[in-house]
């Protein structure tokens, strides 16, 4: 249906009849100087009904005119059928690592990946199937900063991991940070149902909040926090007991992928989780309709100045 934001500017539609009647009439610069009454009384002998209805059509324009622009000022919409949106309740945050040592490589289907290409190919099929959560992006190093804040809108949250880099942050690990940072977007929500999914390789080095104070703080706020641990077999840069203990006070779980199979299992695995259901959001689309009502006015407008070259041609 058609709907206006503000219709009460329909109220001054009689405004120009009011102007009218109440304004002194405009001196006309053609009057001549010299008035021949015989010469005016034979040219309004001759004026037919004709004519006088020709010269009410400008001033029927003038008021559409008039119309045309109140009505596009008073900003038309069309607003359509409401729309029911999937909305879970679950808030996630992915930590995603970004330092040096994500650039060493997987082997994956006989060919080699780095861990960070292998953490995007994932973690973005990940965010694309969680459909009614609100994803945020969280990036570390040294240094720990949000890429995307919490939104409906999975798309771009893929883009802005795709176009992580390592070393971004900072090339050490600053685990503690992440969470610490984590806590704070995650406890301004009153959604009861928050998620951290931390990945990272290596040992927690830098920053200024130790990883298992930074769980704590995360626990007494009621955030779950999920730790994945990537690297090869055999691999002594990752600390799986901080992992664990983080995971652990929290109410988590934590993984470890020694391949990109076993870390496509794991989201998998997460992606179990099922969302907290809550009551059905919706909205209606609105397109607004201003530019025909105006475009209509430009028009109008365009064939007056016309009228009015062509009358002062013809004289």
């Amino acid at each position: 249906m058609i709907s206006f934001a503000w219709p009460w500017l329909f109220a001054l539609l009689p405004l120009p009849f009011l102007l009218r009647a109440v304004l002194p009439e405009a001196a006309s610069g053609s009057d001549a100087a010299l008035r021949v009454p015989y010469l005016a009384d034979f040219e309004s002998s001759q004026v037919t009904s004709a004519q006088r209805s020709l010269r009410r059509w400008p001033l029927f324009i003038y008021f559409l005119l008039w119309a045309c622009l109140l009505c596009a000022a008073a900003k038309p919409q069309w607003i359509g059928e409401p729309i029911e949106l999937p909305v879970s309740g679950r808030d996630l945050m992915l930590a995603i690592d970004l330092s040096g040592s994500m650039d060493h490589t997987f082997t994956h289907s006989f060919r080699s990946v780095t861990k960070l290409q292998a953490t995007k190919a994932v973690a973005g099929d990940f965010i694309e199937n969680r459909v009614g959560d609100r994803i945020g992006l969280i990036l570390f190093g040294e240094q720990a900063y949000v890429q995307a804040p919490l939104t409906f809108d999975r798309e771009t949250v893929k883009i802005l991991l795709f176009e992580a880099v390592t070393g971004l942050a900072g090339k050490s690990t600053a685990i503690g940070d992440a969470i610490g940072l984590a806590v704070k977007r995650l406890d301004s929500t009153n959604n009861q149902d928050r998620v951290l999914i931390l990945l990272t390789d290596g040992v927690s080095n830098a920053g200024e909040l130790r990883p298992e104070k930074a769980a704590d703080i995360a626990a007494s706020k009621g955030l779950k926090i999920h730790t994945i641990g990537i690297g090869p077999r055999g691999s002594r840069e990752l600390n799986e007991r901080t992992l664990r203990t983080v995971a652990s006070k929290t109410g988590g779980q934590y993984f470890r992928a020694h391949d990109v199979t076993e870390l496509q299992q794991i989201y998998a695995l997460i992606d179990e989780l099922e969302p907290v259901e809550r009551d059905t959001q919706s909205y209606r689309p609105t397109w607004s309709l201003f530019y025909w009502p105006l475009g209509i006015a430009l028009v109008l407008a365009a064939l007056l100045a016309l009228a009015s070259l062509f009358k002062r041609r013809w004289r």
